[in-house]
């Protein structure tokens, strides 16, 4: 395995020295997501592509201490099933979107599923990462404990980061238990009453895992003691939905019908609190009411501008989670201070932006 990060470090340092571009591939099932300016293209078609999914395998794994080490380029089914032989699971709910997606792809993207909102998101879990950086050195931070550190806490700068900022060779994370229930329970409701629940049952002491709402109806997962499961349930009322399962990995997937329609799909993080959003399109909200998915009918300046001032106005940003076409930008600018911190992180640790430069801003 360490001949593999060589091969990998002395194709970053080829780049840099040729004043060329990597694009960092993985599963490659994420690769719709972010922008997709014409250097990552050219990058890609003229073979700088740098593939992370050589690099694959579980490094260390402690069921008791509930922490997993594994390479950049394991796949997240592999992963997954590993620890689910244990009865253990990544509880951030990482989407796939096709078999072959790593956990490189995961961490570096920073995607999390319908848990996110009761258990926490990709950063939360993450507790060290080694990375090659844009000079091809190999580096380390963090590690397999939960403690304070003192200065950046570069193993969560590194999720979400998009490759912008080094390859992902190892990751620990954090791991719990399958809960030793799950049920799904279905209701019929309005968008503000939906809200309104759903904002009720966060404040109160109950086994809630993920919510959802789409088109009247109402849905919410309990997970937990059986005990507690049983109480919730007959306190919330509703139907129990014999496929639960099937329904939370078709909205974690994006296999749900509504997220099928071949128009730009928006992806809106706002309070949990906020009203109802007023946009022309279809709307999925997810987690208590700070996700809200939106199929929108219009594309254009002006809908870009609507769709991103109703997102600030309701305390978040707007993304386009997949263009199907559209030209808008991708992520909401960053503030000129934040701007400036990001490039300055870009030049500690890509100084030659040979790491796919601009996939989430021109300037990084």
């Amino acid at each position: 395995m360490q001949d593999i990060i060589e091969q990998l470090a002395d194709k970053i340092c080829a780049a840099a020295g040729n004043k060329g571009s990597l694009f960092i591939r993985g599963g490659g099932t994420k690769n719709f997501y972010g922008e997709r300016c014409t250097n990552l293209v050219n990058s890609a078609s003229s073979g700088g592509v740098l593939d992370a999914a050589v690099y694959r395998g579980i490094v260390e794994y402690d069921p008791t201490e509930l922490v997993v080490t594994a390479r950049g380029g394991t796949r997240l089914t592999d992963l997954e099933t590993e620890l689910a032989r244990h009865n253990q699971m990544l509880a951030f709910e990482p989407p796939h979107f096709g078999p072959d997606a790593t956990l490189g792809g995961c961490v570096a993207t920073g995607l999390s599923g319908p848990r996110r909102a009761s258990a926490g998101g990709v950063r939360d879990f993450v507790l060290g990462v080694r990375m090659l950086d844009g000079r091809g050195q190999d580096l380390s931070f963090g590690g397999q404990v939960m403690k304070n550190v003192a200065g950046y806490d570069v193993s969560r700068l590194m999720t979400g980061s998009m490759g912008t900022l080094g390859l992902l060779l190892e990751v620990s994370l954090k791991v719990l238990p399958i809960p030793a229930m799950e049920l799904t329970l279905g209701m019929p409701a309005n968008e503000a009453q939906a809200l309104d629940r759903m904002n009720s049952w966060a404040g109160k002491p109950l086994p809630v895992s993920a919510t959802s709402f789409y088109e009247g109806h109402l849905y919410v997962r309990l997970s937990g003691a059986e005990s507690a499961v049983r109480a919730a349930r007959a306190k919330l009322g509703g139907e129990e939905i014999a496929e639960g399962s099937a329904f939370w990995e078709s909205v974690r997937e994006q296999t749900h019908a509504f997220f099928q329609a071949c128009k730009p799909l928006w992806r809106l993080s706002v309070k949990s609190s906020a009203p109802p959003l007023s946009l022309p399109g279809k709307q999925f909200i997810e987690w208590g009411g700070a996700l809200r998915w939106l199929v929108a009918e219009a594309d254009g300046e002006a809908a870009y501008t609507a769709i991103r001032g109703a997102a600030k106005n309701a305390g978040g940003h707007a993304t386009l989670f997949r263009g199907y076409g559209s030209c808008a930008v991708v992520f909401d600018p960053l503030t000129p201070g934040m701007m400036n911190i990001s490039r300055r992180l870009k030049e500690k640790f890509d100084p030659m932006h040979v790491l796919n430069p601009g996939r989430m801003y021109p300037e990084i």
